[in-house]
């Protein structure tokens, strides 16, 4: 293997892990320094067997651990472990985009554009990333002149979920598809009438979902260790931007005059 495909080829084989072997990736993957990889410093380092180690290394490939991390430090000797970091980011966003290239299912934005077109208010909730996530849908709406609001504040989905109508969009976003200040603003808002959107990494249905949008996702997107666990949010958000500008022509003109005004105040 070549010294330049040692930290993407962790980064492919990620998923093949177990979760002691998940924690060596991690480490190796963050690495910046020339350090003390030997079989005893990484025992005491990351808690882990040399079992564990030798597991890894074969799983890359290599006949045992030894042979694994004398190559691995070739990456320092070399200079080149900045731009090796580099390529395993990129390979990470190259994977995700092309999954959803392969996956998104254009009928079902259609159908969730055409509930934005139509919702007297449209509420997006999520926690932590997906909070963040969730205000910049809400932010990138807004141009378009749609009502919407949103909210990463568990009280605040729970109260809201409570006051939704038949008349409103409500859309949640949880990568894991867990958290349950989500699900339950989800489950509320669909019993009041309310037509209900999951964005989630998570397969798992829910009765009260009536479109479940499957995220693109690799293990522990949603720890950021590698990149930022909104990426995959963000292009569904860019998505439906673009289809309800292409399926509501006369919200360009709309669209021209915030963006004019917005450039007027930054003048």
């Amino acid at each position: 293997m070549f010294i330049e495909e040692m930290i993407p080829a962790i980064v492919e084989k990620y998923e093949s892990f177990t979760k002691v072997e998940q924690v060596i990736a991690d480490y190796l993957i963050a690495n910046k320094a020339n350090d003390d990889f030997s079989i005893k410093a990484m025992k005491e380092r990351l808690y882990v067997s040399e079992a564990s180690l030798s597991r890894f290394a074969r799983k890359l490939g290599y006949p045992g651990y030894r042979e694994f991390v004398y190559q691995y430090q070739q990456i320092f000797r070399a200079g080149d472990h900045i731009s090796v970091s580099s390529s395993a980011v990129v390979k990470y966003y190259n994977d995700i985009l092309y999954n959803i290239t392969r996956k998104v299912d254009e009928q079902q934005i259609e159908r969730i554009v055409n509930w934005m077109g139509g919702a007297k208010h449209i509420f997006v909730v999520g926690i932590g990333s997906s909070g963040l996530a969730a205000e910049e849908m809400k932010r990138r709406l807004t141009r378009l002149g749609i009502p919407i609001e949103s909210s990463d504040q568990r009280d605040i989905m729970k109260m809201r979920a409570i006051f939704q109508d038949k008349d409103d969009l409500v859309i949640g976003i949880s990568l894991s598809g867990t958290k349950e200040e989500v699900l339950f603003t989800l489950r509320q808002s669909h019993q009041k009438g309310a037509k209900t959107v999951f964005i989630t990494g998570n397969r798992r249905k829910h009765e009260f979902v009536d479109e479940h949008v499957l995220l693109s996702v690799q293990k522990n997107l949603d720890s950021g260790n590698l990149i930022s666990p909104q990426f995959p949010i963000l292009v569904i958000t860019d998505l439906l931007y673009h289809f309800y500008l292409n399926l509501f022509q006369t919200k360009n003109l709309l669209h021209q005059e915030t963006v004019k005004v917005l450039s007027g105040e930054q003048m």
